[in-house]
């Protein structure tokens, strides 16, 4: 065959594939469109859209660290529940404190007051996911039931963990004075939290895809998902990078807790695994190791429960099962998988 004939063809596989690449991302300004279709008006949807932005960007803070875990590990942590309510309860702790930052009108206090509760959370949920993967997933790897099994043990203890240390009633979380109330943008109200929130995901995505994008910590990350041993071969130490990447996970963990506290304004010992449905949903969606999917998996999860909540009430508590269902008919590895199914 001519060169002249190969050339319109591979012209033709090449807009394929970046057709195909960039699909995905269209997939959350459609379902956007969709939803001010569907409710029609432009205030109530414009409410919706910013909640359920900060509701899906609280989940890929929570989703991200487990699924580069599950990427680059090949762990399934089930346990990833009790670093969001162990975070969660830290916060509120510290918080609780800076009573006196918190009530103050001053921005400034009031964010001081949040940071030093996000940065106590991720501290700790760091330091309990080091001792969590070396007592209780190193001795598994390699056993996706045992992992099951045991991580699945680890949130169990961890919960009654919290029992022991705050209670085992609800406790409600007092939001800093700034985080209080709404605004007013075209007609629609917002809350400032959702507003916070939206801010802190998106900073947070961005500086995740650059570190593994455009660092050396991040090439080896994305190198390790895809060829562990090759890694290895050129004498970087994996375990090593496994276990920052793991405590990292958790931290991030720890951060969603606390961002969803504030959320609800109510924490729980059992509001880790409530969450874990969601977070395994957008992480599958996604595709395993993938923080472009997760991130696009989490707003499309986002927007369409409270789209769904607001149209069809009943409709919502099987919405996001019956997206990922979507979404595995369409690409059965997620949208952007790094890892390739086996």
């Amino acid at each position: 065959m001519s060169e002249t004939a190969i050339r319109p063809k591979l012209v033709a596989s090449s807009t394929g594939d970046r057709l195909r690449k960039a699909a995905p991302l269209l997939l959350a300004p459609v379902m956007a469109l969709a939803g001010l279709i569907a409710i029609a008006d432009p205030a109530t949807w414009l409410t919706l859209t910013v909640a359920g932005l900060a509701m899906g960007l609280m989940i890929f803070i929570m989703a991200s660290g487990l699924t580069v875990v599950f990427g680059l590990m090949d762990v399934i942590n089930f346990g990833h529940g009790a670093f969001v309510s162990v975070g969660a309860f830290v916060g509120f702790t510290v918080l609780a404190w800076l009573t006196g930052w918190t009530e103050n009108p001053a921005v400034m206090m009031n964010l001081a007051a949040v940071f030093l509760a996000i940065l106590a959370a991720m501290a700790v949920t760091g330091v309990l996911g080091l001792a969590f993967e070396r007592v209780i997933v190193a001795p598994v790897y390699g056993h996706h039931l045992k992992q099951i099994l045991v991580t699945m043990g680890g949130l169990i203890v961890a919960q009654q963990l919290i029992h022991v240390v705050w209670g085992p009633d609800a406790i409600h979380v007092a939001r800093p004075q700034t985080l209080r109330g709404s605004v007013i943008v075209f007609d629609a109200v917002i809350e400032k939290y959702r507003l916070f929130a939206v801010a802190i995901g998106l900073v947070l995505f961005l500086g995740m895809r650059h570190m593994l994008k455009s660092t050396k910590v991040g090439l080896l990350v994305r190198a390790g998902v895809e060829n562990g041993e090759m890694v290895e071969a050129l004498g970087y130490r994996i375990r090593r990078l496994f276990l920052v990447v793991f405590m990292v996970g958790s931290a991030l963990a720890g951060l969603g807790g606390v961002m969803w506290g504030l959320y609800n304004e109510t924490i729980t010992a059992h509001m880790g695994s409530e969450l874990m449905v969601l977070v395994f949903i957008v992480v599958i969606i996604g595709g395993l190791g993938s923080i472009e999917g997760c991130f696009i998996g989490a707003l499309l999860v986002g927007l369409l429960s409270n789209y769904m909540t607001f149209l069809a009430p009943k409709v919502a508590l099987v919405s996001t099962i019956a997206l990922m269902v979507g979404v595995l008919m369409w690409r059965p590895e997620g949208l952007y998988p790094v890892v390739k199914a086996k």
